[in-house]
């Protein structure tokens, strides 16, 4: 290019806005003279890192490299969308399990909450001590999900197991540690995959193995609605009924997968999205228990799903086996992937960010947990990746909090780690 310099106008949806006005940018700078630029326009008290979008790229190297690659002319004005810079993730501590960790959620105020393999959950505080564990399963469980409910003293939490049941536990985390086996789910023939509870906590999906999705209340009954297999003494087995958790049965079973569930998700109280290893993603009318839409994508088996981080009500992520995690839009009458991230090996897990709306965090078998800004998809890169633990161990679940802390859930145990700067505006 013979120009020295560009014009340029600045845009951004942080907190951190410039005037609108044009600048004329020498075409030798790169993202750092770019970030003190913004960062002297707009008298920060304390500096922040910047990157920036180019036609939804990451500028990687200079102005002018950039404006050859893409064939833009020297008198065309650049739009350049600044985002906060991502930094390097920074390690606290790791919880080693004696088993697999599936499934991990940070939401409880200065606790960690773990479900494994060995069938217990275990709560540990954040000077790394466990403070509870306790046998929910005798198999393997495979998710966990917190359910809201209006008591300061404990909580409700749902989990589900290779044992073909999902379970309702109320577990204290206060001075006296109690937990108490409140009922069981019984409608699967085949390991449960996920389960999810809606933002009331008045219900819960089920996802499972045998193709079907379950839909819970969790009222606890009286009486158990699925009968117990008789056998056994009666005296022994009246005085167990007593101690047991009631046998809950479903609300509505939900029919249409033609193969393993793999996930389910509430998207309000009235809808739901699941996905699964028939290479579809499907919509779910909670009222009437009916399959609304379908996506379709051939030779996709999908083994997450997520809502995505966005305004957008029926926007969601799901992760597959051909090592892609993709974003879809129902509300598109012929739905197509808009993103597509892929990964070196099979992501497992998705979570959005509690506090960014373009970024999410995902996980995979080749465990490496990625940070992905959804605006500079075309640089098909993330914005932040770290390795968990030494080897090659999967990572099976991630969770993030508002506060910037992540937990990583997998053949390694726990790992917690800081995400720099991550923290409401």
């Amino acid at each position: 290019m013979a120009s020295t310099s560009h014009p340029v106008v600045f845009t951004t949806q942080t907190p951190y806005p410039l005037p609108p006005q044009m600048f004329m940018i020498p075409t030798t700078w790169s993202r750092y003279q770019l970030s003190q630029l913004v960062n002297k326009a707009i008298s920060l008290p304390k500096p922040i890192p910047f990157d920036f979008l180019l036609r939804g790229h990451l500028l990687k190297s200079s102005l002018a490299e950039w404006c050859t690659q893409n064939a833009v002319g020297e008198e065309e004005t650049l739009e350049i969308e600044y985002i906060e810079s991502v930094l390097p993730p920074q390690k606290i501590s790791d919880f080693p399990h004696n088993d697999w960790v599936s499934s991990v959620s940070c939401q409880l105020e200065q606790h960690f909450l773990t479900a494994s393999y060995d069938g217990q959950l275990r709560a540990f505080d954040y000077t790394q001590n466990q403070i509870w564990s306790s046998t929910i399963h005798g198999a393997p469980i495979t998710s966990f999900c917190i359910v809201p409910f209006a008591s300061v003293d404990s909580h409700l939490i749902v989990t589900a197991s290779h044992d073909l049941t999902a379970q309702l536990t109320k577990v204290s985390l206060n001075s006296v540690k109690e937990t108490k086996h409140l009922a069981t789910f019984h409608l699967h023939t085949q390991p449960l995959s996920a389960v999810s509870s809606n933002s009331s906590g008045s219900q819960i999906l089920t996802s499972s193995w045998d193709s079907l999705i379950g839909l819970w209340d969790t009222v606890v009954p009286d009486v158990d609605e699925v009968p117990e297999p008789t056998t056994g003494d009666r005296k022994k087995r009246r005085k167990v009924e007593e101690d047991r958790p009631k046998r809950k049965a479903p609300l509505m079973v939900l029919k249409s997968h033609t193969a393993r569930v793999s996930g389910v998700v509430f998207n309000d109280e009235k809808t739901a999205y699941s996905c699964g290893f028939d290479s579809t993603i499907r919509s779910w009318d909670l009222e009437h228990g009916v399959c609304a839409n379908i996506i379709t994508a051939s030779e996709r088996p999908f083994s997450s799903i997520s809502l995505a981080p966005s305004s957008a009500p029926s926007t969601l992520l799901a992760s597959s086996t051909d090592r892609t995690i993709s974003q879809y839009d129902f509300r598109d009458p012929n739905p197509l992937a808009s993103v597509i991230l892929t990964h070196p090996a099979t992501p497992s897990c998705i979570r959005r960010s509690p506090t960014h709306p373009h970024q999410i965090l995902s996980g995979a078998y080749d465990g490496i947990a990625r940070i992905w800004d959804l605006r500079s998809v075309k640089s098909a890169t993330p914005v932040a990746s770290f390795k968990v633990w030494d080897g090659e161990k999967k990572v099976l679940g991630v969770d993030w909090t508002a506060g910037g802390i992540v937990g990583i859930a997998g053949e390694g145990g726990l790992g917690v780690w800081k995400v720099a700067g991550d923290s409401p505006a």
